[in-house]
């Protein structure tokens, strides 16, 4: 069960109003501290350390390395360049010994080794990528392959990291043109990704054979809406549309629509569901919503957390 969440956001030397991470015990939505940092929109954990990662989103990106401290706000223990500019994503590898960087701005992919204690050693390699292409996202697959959400590129870039830090010898994964591939998520032998620039989810086989793709909203709402985050959770895949702020929820597979609701904010950025609950960081409108799920559909009326230019929300036990 989840007791704590971490939520990252941009601050006044990056474009918002935060003050860098905040923890907030979720049960009373009671506020534990926070911790200055530079722009971390977006946060990752260790699998088994007390650390928390953040990227520091700005032209000559960083990464931070923090100490969970607790019930209290996170500790600054290290910070590092990312190896691009703009990264808005990170992952740690589940063997906690790789932590990969999207940046956004440029468009390369690094991948940093991560030391018993989790700290970052040395840079493994970067990866960059021809003009125009906007690294969003890194995923690491069940398959020792790192997966890549190249916005611009309209691709799934795949790089291999077991045994050697290399790009994959079968090259990017194809996708939609114009479809801007933001964030995806495995569930079975099945991927998911949104579309940010065509308002799409689709849903890929183990191949990467597109299965079905279909709008996450509809009617006029449709044209301005741009997907963030997509996560798949008890059998159900849940997207945010920025623009409608609304979440939808959908069928597994054939994407059949089974609810949208509005996320309790403004151009819901990032969401996380944890213990019965969804909390949406809601970036335009200060605040992370709380939306009870009931048989799985979030329930309006939310209660909110307020925080100024939330971006990531991190539940943790």
């Amino acid at each position: 069960m989840a007791e704590l969440a971490y939520i990252g956001g941009y601050t006044p030397d990056t474009g918002g109003s935060g003050v860098g991470i905040t923890v907030v015990e979720l049960g009373s939505l009671a506020r534990l501290g926070a911790t200055p940092a530079s722009g971390p929109s977006f946060l990752a954990a260790h699998p088994r350390l007390p650390i928390l990662y953040a990227v520091g989103e700005g032209e000559r990106g960083t990464v931070g390395v923090f100490a969970r401290a607790g019930r209290g706000a996170p500790v600054p223990l290290a910070q590092r360049p990312s190896g691009g500019s703009f990264p808005c994503h990170l992952a740690v590898d589940p063997s906690g010994t790789l932590l990969a960087v999207a940046n956004y701005g440029d468009g390369t992919v690094t991948v940093h080794r991560i030391d018993g204690s989790g700290l970052l050693t040395c840079e493994v390699r970067t990866f960059p990528y021809r003009a125009g292409a906007h690294a969003h996202q890194a995923v690491f697959g069940p398959d020792g392959v790192l997966y890549v959400a190249d916005l611009g590129a309209d691709e799934i870039r795949r790089y291999l990291v077991e045994g050697q830090v290399a790009p994959h010898p079968e090259g990017p994964v194809r996708l939609a043109p114009g479809m801007g591939p933001r964030h995806m998520a495995r569930s079975g032998d099945h991927w998911y990704v949104t579309g940010e620039s065509d308002g799409t989810v689709r849903v890929y086989d183990d191949g990467w054979r597109e299965v079905r793709a279909v709008a996450t909203t509809s009617g006029a709402a449709a044209r301005g809406n741009r997907p963030s985050h997509l996560e798949v959770s008890d059998g159900l895949v849940y997207v945010a549309n920025r623009g409608p702020d609304t979440i939808s929820v959908l069928s597994p597979l054939t994407l059949d629509p089974i609810a949208e609701v509005a996320c309790g904010g403004v151009w819901p950025r990032h969401f996380a569901v944890a213990d019965g609950r969804m909390y949406v960081a809601n970036q335009r409108s200060g605040g992370v919503a709380v939306l009870e799920l009931k048989d799985g559909i979030p329930r309006p009326g939310a209660e909110v957390f307020a925080v100024d230019t939330p971006t990531c929300v991190l539940p943790l036990s």
